[in-house]
């Protein structure tokens, strides 16, 4: 199997350099790190048991998890970049691409609105149908159709200077509004989870759609969705930089560079606008972002410079079905938790609940049991991705 992913990677590698594209095999398996990182995160064996590391930090601050998230963003700016640019710089008409653009935004906000509404009961014990009317809009597949559609439009329309422009008027605009702006009732400058004027606008807005975990917020909200998509465009600014004619060992310098002076400022601007995940603050965009550069910089350098590929085979599997393991992953998280089963102290339980409790709860501590589930859903996921991928099956929308 391995052998097998090493000569499909540097088959798809050559490929893409004949048709005068460029194409990272690092840029792949970052983008398998992350949903592999997705995956853990989102499904222990209970959440009452996990390490901290693989928790979001309670508000403000920052945890290894919360770098998953704009490390995908990121990606996904960096992806556009390195898919859209030789075909603007051929000139012409972009009516198509802008159709292509628009229909995939459109696929993957309808993806992060099913996963939502799957699979449409409540559970499957009463079979009663799921409430619409609390529905939630927004959401992780949601916020990615948004960063895709504004950084690709706006990629499509300025070169890298209005695009860094662009980012810096978005993350000190964000600021501006967060710092001045007062929710009714509380102070400017408030970043409470009550107080803050994105939580507001959410609760105005979104209604009853919001995050159910919060009902106060959503981390996914309207507001933060502009210094999210400044996280996408970071990604597109880093695209331009890996198609400059310069050496491969430059390139590397440049992004460790800027990745740590980035983390530098972002660290410095959370001292008075706190680094927090929920809110996408200003500041945890460039820290992330500046994360984000440094990890890039290390698997181009490892991976396609000095080709040590093998460690990465399971990411390469990921990274290349990465939309379809993430939607399925969710699907069945979601249909253990509605298959009604008793626990073994006979209280009311789940199918999720009744495998984490016989197959690893039975022996081990339970934070260790919580983590074992956890890890064997992510290696179940590759085995199943594995399988598609050794038949080339690779689900794009």
């Amino acid at each position: 199997m391995v052998a097998i992913v090493e000569r499909d990677a540097a088959m798809l590698v050559e490929a893409r350099k004949e048709a005068g594209a460029i194409r990272l095999l690092s840029l792949d398996v970052f983008r398998g790190i992350t949903i592999a990182g997705m995956i853990l995160v989102n499904n222990p064996g209970t959440w009452a048991h996990i390490y901290d590391p693989l928790e979001h930090a309670a508000w403000h601050g920052w945890t290894p998890t919360d770098l998953v998230f704009p490390f995908f963003l990121f990606i996904v700016g960096v992806s556009i970049t390195l898919a859209f640019a030789r075909r603007v710089e051929r000139g012409g008409s972009n009516r198509d691409l802008y159709l292509k653009i628009i229909r995939r935004s459109l696929i993957i906000f309808a993806l992060g609105l099913f996963l939502a509404t799957f699979p449409f009961v409540k559970d499957f014990s009463t079979f009663a149908p799921i409430d619409l009317s609390t529905v939630r809009i927004l959401g992780v597949l949601q916020r990615i159709a948004l960063c895709y559609f504004f950084a690709s439009v706006i990629f499509l329309n300025t070169d890298w200077k209005k695009q860094l422009g662009i980012v810096i008027a978005l993350l000190v605009g964000y600021w501006l509004i967060m710092r001045f702006v007062p929710t009714p009732g509380y102070l400017p400058g408030d970043y409470s989870k009550e107080g803050s004027i994105a939580a507001f606008i959410d609760r105005k807005v979104l209604g009853a759609h919001i995050w159910k975990g919060g009902k106060i917020y959503d981390p996914e909200g309207l507001l933060s969705t502009l210094p999210a998509i400044a996280t996408t465009l970071f990604g597109v600014l880093v695209g331009h930089w890996l198609r400059e004619r310069r050496g491969e060992m430059e390139k590397v310098a440049g992004l460790f560079v800027a990745g740590a002076a980035l983390v530098v400022i972002g660290w410095a601007w959370g001292l008075t606008f706190p680094i927090n995940k929920a809110l996408w603050t200003s500041s945890y965009a460039v820290f992330t972002a500046g994360m984000a550069l440094q990890f890039l910089a290390f698997c181009y350098w490892l991976i396609d410079i000095k080709h040590y590929r093998r460690w990465a085979v399971p990411f390469v599997i990921f990274g290349t079905n990465a939309l379809a393991v993430f939607v399925l992953s969710g699907m069945m998280a979601r249909l253990l938790s509605l298959w009604k089963m008793p626990r073994r102290d006979g209280t009311p339980g789940n199918l999720q609940v009744f495998f984490y409790e016989h197959l690893f709860a039975s022996w081990a501590a339970p934070i260790n049991a919580s983590l074992f589930y956890a890890v064997s859903f992510v290696l179940l996921w590759l085995g199943l991705m594995a399988i598609l991928y050794r038949r080339n099956i690779f689900i794009k929308v």
